[in-house]
């Protein structure tokens, strides 16, 4: 056998068949692409987004229970507004005439198990009003003023919105 007749043999193959060897490579390209990652990611997003201002309390005192001298540690915090989440909308306004009429609608996603739920643009963290903290070192104008500190970076809160007195 020639070469020679042998390359005409294939060409003569591919050109007779070149669309279901297309559809082959697609098919064999697609089943190639990681799939199951992609989703667990999504589906892990939306939770770990709810919890995120779900007890800022715990975890601010266990904060404070670090900082030397503060001792034995309770907080208050007030809260002037909790946390909000914001949808993402479409816009859709039309004319007619002298009127104009605007018409929002949420976005919704379906997930993997087919529940559906809006698509979250932005969650806004809560606004605190103010703190109170009683705390067993108190007493030292050092540890007050650490702990004030602490929680106004925590919390944004002003320092004069944060009150630290002494445990019994």
């Amino acid at each position: 056998m020639d070469i020679g007749n042998l390359r005409v043999k294939t060409l003569d193959f591919v050109k007779k068949y070149r669309y279901v060897i297309l559809v082959l490579l697609i098919g064999i390209g697609l089943m190639a692409i990681p799939i199951g990652s992609k989703e667990t990611a999504q589906e892990e997003q939306p939770s770990t987004m709810q919890t995120d201002f779900a007890d800022p309390t715990a975890e601010l005192t266990q904060v404070l229970k670090q900082i030397r001298g503060v001792g034995d540690v309770k907080l208050l915090l007030t809260l002037d507004a909790g946390a909000k989440t914001v949808y993402q909308t479409d816009q859709q306004s039309s004319s007619g005439g002298d009127s104009t009429s605007l018409r929002l609608e949420t976005v919704i996603i379906s997930d993997s198990q087919r529940a559906d739920q809006g698509l979250v643009q932005q969650i806004i963290a809560p606004q605190f009003r103010g703190a109170v903290v009683v705390c067993q070192g108190a007493d030292d104008a050092a540890v007050r003023l650490a702990v004030v500190e602490a929680v106004s970076d925590a919390t944004g809160l002003r320092t004069d919105r944060i009150s630290v007195v002494k445990m019994k």
